[in-house]
């Protein structure tokens, strides 16, 4: 790693750090009371470059690299998982789709609005019949003159309803063709796009997932996304870039939990000694401190190799698969530390605990990591 992205990495800590103590720590459990979307929350970290992490200068953004952006992740998930989670989803699926796969002109178009936070970004790919198996989607766009007619609906869509643009994937060809689905970006605004259902979620609750309902969306040619019927592969090598984002999601929670319970092992005390002097609780620590370790090394090496331009299908699975168990590994031990004091939302390993499980499952669960990973050794 390049002593300019450590001292970067640096920076963005003490940076996120900062700006959590004011802004989101003071509110967090208020949002996630009353599920509510921070929005204004994100337009102040698009003015910290924290909405743009890896969008080049040239469209607005900080130009950084995928280990500033794990950085960046991680730090505001160790505060508040939901407020993670939504920048992670608008910087790796909405506005990393049109960096990786759009034209110049788009790029020109969306990028500077969503690197600045002044656009909040969504993503369309999963359906209420059609999680894991994207392919056999039912939202079609059939080209009529010069626009295409969307209908259709999408679920789990983080932003669903506040977006204010959306890159989304539709059938254009037959069901179950890898090359019959094509990406569009559709704004809000656009007749016939509208958000739907909102989830009553378990965790993650600040973090808006929502309905995209399409009824005879009529959305312009120039509006899609590279070749017609690439809209799936390009979803599957934004989905590479994903996984880090929820490695790194995982990654915040896990030490966010290791944290809490260290503190609280020292300050709370049971016959007349803290509770951390008993093996059973130092054991609980280190367990949890070794893992949180390990899904780091790997963390950072997917986005090492994701800065260099390598291939990560595996290695971002691999770090996605392990960060996330274990992040709901100690988010649980988190819990068993501080007792029935944790079963309580008078402090914050409830929290981690219910946020924790998400990353098991977003972005492709943990089975889907488990048949990349296999898929790939099998095929070397």
């Amino acid at each position: 790693m390049l002593v300019e992205e450590v001292e970067n990495q640096t920076l963005i800590t003490q940076m996120v750090r900062d700006f959590s103590a004011i802004h989101i720590k003071p509110h967090m459990m208020r949002w996630d009371e009353s599920q509510e979307f921070p929005i204004d929350v994100f337009h102040k970290l698009g003015e910290l470059g924290l909405m743009g992490v890896l969008v080049p200068q040239q469209y607005g953004g900080s130009g950084f690299g995928y280990p500033e952006y794990v950085t960046a992740i991680a730090e505001l998930s160790k505060v508040d998982g939901s407020i993670g989670l939504s920048m992670a989803a608008h910087n790796s699926l909405c506005t990393g789709h049109i960096l990786q796969h759009a034209s110049e002109e788009q790029k020109q178009k969306y990028l500077p609005k969503l690197a600045s936070g002044e656009w909040i970004g969504a993503w369309g790919l999963t359906e209420p019949n059609t999680g894991s198996d994207a392919g056999n989607m039912r939202t079609t766009a059939v080209l009529d003159g010069n626009e295409y007619v969307l209908n259709g609906a999408k679920n789990f869509i983080t932003h669903g309803r506040s977006g204010h643009v959306a890159v989304v994937i539709a059938r254009t060809g037959e069901v179950g063709d890898s090359h019959g689905m094509t990406a569009f970006i559709v704004e809000r605004g656009t007749p016939g796009f509208a958000g739907g259902r909102k989830e009553d979620k378990l965790g993650m609750r600040a973090s808006e997932t929502t309905e995209m309902i399409f009824t005879d969306c009529r959305v312009p040619q120039e509006n899609v996304i590279g070749q017609v019927g690439d809209g799936f592969i390009q979803s599957l090598k934004v989905l590479d870039g994903g996984r880090i984002s929820i490695a790194a999601l995982s990654l915040g929670i896990a030490q966010g939990a290791l944290e809490a319970a260290l503190r609280y092992s020292q300050e709370r005390h049971q016959f007349n000694q803290p509770i951390s002097n008993f093996q059973g609780i130092s054991f609980k620590l280190a367990d949890m401190a070794t893992e949180i370790e390990a899904a780091s090394l790997l963390t950072y090496r997917a986005a090492d190799m994701k800065q260099r331009g390598q291939n990560v299908n595996r290695e971002s699975a691999m770090a996605k698969l392990y960060a996330s168990e274990v992040a709901v590994r100690v988010a649980n031990e988190g819990v068993q530390i501080f007792g029935g004091y944790g079963y309580t939302k008078d402090y914050p390993a409830e929290k981690y605990y219910r946020d924790a499980k998400l990353c098991t499952i977003g972005e492709g669960t943990s089975e889907i990591q488990k048949l990349v990973i296999a898929r790939s050794l099998l095929s070397a």
